[in-house]
């Protein structure tokens, strides 16, 4: 029983490590002056999404499938609208400072 605990601490401990670590990578790959490196983990995230479709069983009935996959792709894509959202708040720099730029260059 003690060894099943602490394997399961150890894989929490490893999920949540890996969590901080994919969204810190997402602002550092965000923060690069080109905008697609930030783009890179959400894509790979919704092609995770997309793949997990290939796992769903046939649930007998159109409606019962169709609702299976609108669930799937909602819940695999939630990792998705996390990693697009803190790319868009990490951007927001950029685009004030376009604006910045913009207003400077009218002044002269």
């Amino acid at each position: 029983m003690a060894v099943a605990s602490k394997m399961v601490i150890f894989t929490l401990l490893f999920l949540l490590i890996l969590i901080v670590g994919g969204i810190l990578l997402q602002i550092f790959l965000s923060r690069r002056k080109s905008r697609w490196p930030g783009l890179v983990l959400p894509f790979l995230s919704f092609l995770f999404a997309l793949l997990m479709l290939f796992n769903l069983r046939d649930t007998g009935s159109v409606s019962g499938n169709l609702l299976v996959i609108l669930i799937t792709l909602l819940a695999g894509n939630l990792p998705t609208l996390v990693l697009l959202a803190i790319y868009w708040a990490a951007r927001e720099k950029f685009r004030v400072q376009r604006q910045m730029d913009k207003m400077n260059i009218d002044d002269l």
